[in-house]
């Protein structure tokens, strides 16, 4: 017996198997489906021709969406007292130092979605290392989240800098927008998106790179988008 909801399956039906659709008729046809009694994330799923074995092979990044991808986001900056009022202005949620520290190596909770540090933050984070690492949070250079300007990066990433990873797959998940924003809106976060894991491919990475691109809404069909 099939598991599928009837209204998966009526937004199915609007899919051409194998098909191959442009990022703006596959816009066109994600705001075509039935749709959820809520405002639905819109995904992209970019399956890559990478080996996530080697090193030399990683994609990891960010990107700044034109148009934010639609989700409140809650903010940490792990920064000396004298930023932390430049933090707390830029919109953090949750700022603090040595004390904040110890307060998350005792409760082993992280009530945030995205952490930044100062650089002279690093070494004190090395006892709560591995409870931002589970959950995807330690603070890297490579996403821009290691910074002396703590209050600017607070600013990106409340304007739509989303940061994003491959993971052990070597596939790349990202919420581009929601299915009430614009059509052109959508198509331009997505643009971006892809323009960026364009730059970010390895220089080791042989063959072809994007393996597979799909959009899909929340528990929706995948429409399967040329990137070219």
């Amino acid at each position: 017996m099939s598991l599928r909801s009837k209204r998966y399956k009526e937004a199915a039906k609007l899919v051409e198997p194998g098909k191959l659709y442009s990022i703006e008729d596959g816009v066109k046809l994600l705001k075509q489906m039935p749709v959820t009694k809520f405002d639905s994330a819109i995904e992209l799923h970019a399956r890559l021709g990478i080996d996530v074995k080697q090193a030399n092979q990683l994609v990891r990044g960010s990107v700044n969406l034109p148009h934010g991808a639609g989700k409140k986001i809650r903010i940490a900056v792990f920064c000396s007292d004298d930023k932390t009022k430049e933090a707390k202005a830029a919109g953090a949620q949750v700022v603090g130092g040595e004390e904040l520290i110890k307060d998350i190596q005792s409760t082993k909770k992280c009530d945030f979605d995205i952490a930044i540090a100062t650089p002279e933050m690093m070494k004190l984070l090395a006892p709560i290392a591995k409870i931002l690492g589970q959950k995807g949070l330690m603070p890297n250079p490579k996403t821009e989240t290691i910074t002396p300007h703590a209050g600017e990066a607070v600013k990106k990433l409340i304007a739509g800098k989303v940061g994003f990873k491959a993971d052990d797959t070597g596939n790349v998940h990202m919420a581009v927008g929601r299915l009430s924003f614009e059509e052109s809106k959508l198509t331009d976060n997505i643009k971006a998106f892809v323009d960026v894991l364009k730059r970010t491919r390895p220089a080791a990475a042989k063959g072809t790179y994007f393996r597979s691109v799909t959009l899909t809404s929340s528990m929706g069909p995948a429409i399967r988008v040329n990137v070219i």
